[in-house]
């Protein structure tokens, strides 16, 4: 019997790293679709006006990202966009701030679209900071919104975490990618094979700007209950909203969605008043 479970604790131990090795080789391949774009590609939107830029971030490492402008703007969004793709499909989703006379900046991640360079944690962190300070020499921070969908949401606390931005607004936020990875294998210690952990969690305890959260109730690739838990790293700082009956890539298909971001825009303009919690039902106990 000792012998049984010796050669058992073996053949577990050597699946355990088996996977952790696949999962450290492969995670890009995992975590990242990339579409990639003749450098030649023409971008071009119904009813939208971008313009397409780049940037040398490092030593042969460029970054292509397109500035969406309106007439009058009263800020600009700095979007993060999801795993998959490039920019030429989600640059569509431009439209949503420039609605709300919001110029909009989006950019390719190392590997995606028309953007080079060897994709790494780091490189991908160094990179958006580069763009973001150069928009920052364009307007002050004040009215500069930092948005993440998806993967781009982690990049979005960290950045908000490391700069001092309006407002920061997480759509269908992951917790962590070690997270993503246990949920699925629970016994794995993935964090030992993470080249890519990006812990949102651990970003949001830096950011200082209110935070809102959006999260589609059906959300089957990552649950609505994560949404909550980020909520609750800074509860005073931080409003959620669930748009009900919403999964993970279709939250954008519904109503309520833009109605939430007009409500999130008008707070700009104009913030909430504050309430007199001592006029409220707030401390009285129910059972005295």
């Amino acid at each position: 019997m000792k012998l049984d479970f010796y050669n058992i604790f073996l053949i577990f131990l050597a699946i355990t790293l088996l996977l952790g090795l696949i999962i450290f080789f492969f995670q890009q391949k995992f975590f990242f679709h990339p579409e990639k774009l003749p450098l030649d590609f023409k971008f071009a939107y119904d009813n939208l006006n971008a313009e397409e830029l780049t940037v040398e971030t490092e030593p042969n490492v460029f970054i292509n990202y397109l500035h969406f402008k309106t007439e009058n703007p009263k800020g600009i969004v700095f979007y993060l966009k999801g795993n998959t793709k490039s920019i030429k499909g989600w640059g569509k989703f431009a439209v949503d701030f420039t609605r709300l006379s919001y110029d909009v900046i989006m950019l390719d991640y190392r590997g995606f679209g028309k953007s080079t360079g060897k994709r790494t944690s780091q490189g991908m962190k160094y990179d958006i900071q580069f763009v973001y300070n150069l928009v920052k020499k364009q307007v002050s921070e004040d009215h500069l919104v930092i948005y993440g969908r998806s993967i781009g949401t982690p990049f979005a606390a960290r950045l908000a975490a490391r700069n001092n931005p309006r407002l920061l607004i997480l759509n269908s936020p992951i917790y962590s990618l070690e997270r993503a990875i246990n949920r699925y294998l629970p016994w794995l210690p993935a964090k030992y094979f993470m080249r890519f952990n990006l812990p949102t969690y651990k970003y949001l305890k830096g950011v200082d700007c209110p935070i809102k959260i959006i999260h589609g109730s059906d959300d089957k690739l990552v649950p609505v209950k994560t949404a909550i838990e980020l909520s609750e790293v800074q509860p005073d700082n931080t409003r959620l909203y669930i748009i009900l009956k919403a999964g993970h890539l279709d939250v954008h298909k519904f109503k309520e969605y833009h109605r939430v971001l007009d409500e999130i825009f008008e707070d700009i303009e104009e913030p909430e008043k504050e309430i007199n919690f001592s006029q409220t039902s707030l401390n009285i106990n129910h059972r005295s």
